[in-house]
């Protein structure tokens, strides 16, 4: 499947099986003549980690594009596919303006890998978008995500790989870096100001209670929120039948901490670990400080599939047809194990923008804006 202009185009296309050579081939099948296309984004299972160097080697080989980015998820789409928890491999190759990109390598400290890399590009082009993936293995990743956004002044979008072994990134072998496979950091590639992009974050969850105020908290224990017992004004937010059983509330209730000068009313979504009824705390997944602002989200199908359609018609009205390709990165905790069998995340997104080549994973953590966000997804389009 692919489309096409004067200097653009997208081909998709994913397939699976145990033999990588053959799902590879069958891949390449489907995608047809790629020749001119020289940026490939790839994504295969975790069953197939081991081999993501062959399979990078293979195909760099076959269609002649050098430069890759991509990554290893538990699941992987591609070709109106949803392919989870099986060896499958996801691919788009694009025709871009040459100067219209930069691929950069894994950096897992400071930024000089992707300086070297992109830094004389990003004088001469700037940069309005960046596609990443991260490991989430590092355990700095929120404050490297915060760093190579300012640095390069780009929006970034992508996700944190997903997989029960190996962490492999596909980062190249682009103009300067080494190795076309790491882990341990973020990796990905910027595009210049003159390509028209959008994306949309769409919540898996929806907010219940009002907006509250955490007024004692200490690393990422919440004691007191609006002067209270947080334990008890937890419990007047989820209603009583949800607090008689606490039990019931894991994996169903989590924070919501909204984020500061958000035009569009973001929060992100950490999990409540552990609950203390003696104390009346709460401890979440992510260091809070009093002053926060806090509500509570319930996670449920029916609202990720009103948000979704909601991020879908806010996208939809910026088109004049069918987006050229698109790159969509969903958690891992989406997919069919939360929406069903059937491609349904797949399915919504082509009702509302039509068919088009589109990529992308399950992931362990989604990226937006330079954020990490939870049970979300997270689209982007090349207009």
């Amino acid at each position: 499947m692919g489309t096409t202009t004067a200097a653009t185009r997208f081909h998709a296309a994913s397939a699976a099986g145990p033999d990588w050579g053959q799902t590879v081939k069958a891949c390449l099948d489907k995608l047809g003549d790629v020749r001119g296309c020289n940026l490939g984004f790839l994504y295969v299972t975790d069953s197939l980690a081991e081999q993501a160097s062959s399979i990078l080697n293979l195909l760099r080989g076959v269609t002649g594009i050098r430069d890759w980015v991509g990554t290893v998820g538990i699941g992987v789409l591609g070709g109106g596919e949803e392919l989870f928890d099986q060896p499958a491999i996801a691919v788009m190759a694009a025709r871009l303006p040459e100067e219209s990109f930069r691929v950069f390598p894994v950096v897992s400290g400071d930024l000089e890998p992707m300086r070297r890399v992109a830094g004389g590009w990003l004088d001469r082009n700037g940069a309005t978008l960046g596609l990443v993936h991260a490991d989430p293995r590092n355990a700095d990743l929120a404050d490297l995500m915060t760093q190579l956004g300012e640095a390069t002044g780009a929006f970034l979008v992508g996700g944190l790989a997903s997989s029960r072994g190996e962490y492999p990134q596909f980062s190249g072998p682009g103009r300067g870096s080494d190795d076309p496979v790491g882990d341990g950091g973020v990796s990905g590639v910027l595009f210049g100001n003159g390509l028209e992009v959008a994306t949309g974050l769409t919540q898996g969850c929806s907010p219940i209670g009002p907006m509250r105020t955490i007024t004692a908290a200490e690393e990422n224990l919440i004691i007191e929120i609006d002067g209270r017992p947080a334990l008890e004004v937890f419990k007047e937010d989820i209603g009583e039948l949800l607090a008689r059983d606490l039990n019931r509330v894991a994996g169903y209730i989590f924070a919501g901490l909204p984020i500061t000068g958000s035009d569009t009313a973001d929060y992100l979504v950490r999990d409540i670990i552990a609950i203390d009824p003696r104390m009346g705390w709460l401890a979440v997944a992510e260091r809070v400080e009093p002053g926060r602002r806090i509500l509570f989200a319930r996670r449920d199908r029916q609202s990720a599939v009103l948000d979704m359609e909601r991020m879908l018609e806010k996208l939809r009205k910026r088109l004049s047809g069918p987006p050229k390709g698109g790159v969509y990165v969903s958690c891992v905790a989406r997919g069919p194990n939360f929406f069903g069998e059937g491609n349904q995340e797949v399915a919504m997104i082509q009702r509302a923008l039509g068919e088009f080549p589109l990529v992308g994973f399950f992931a362990n953590g989604e990226v937006s804006n330079a954020r990490l966000y939870g049970y979300t997804g997270v689209l982007t389009l090349f207009l």
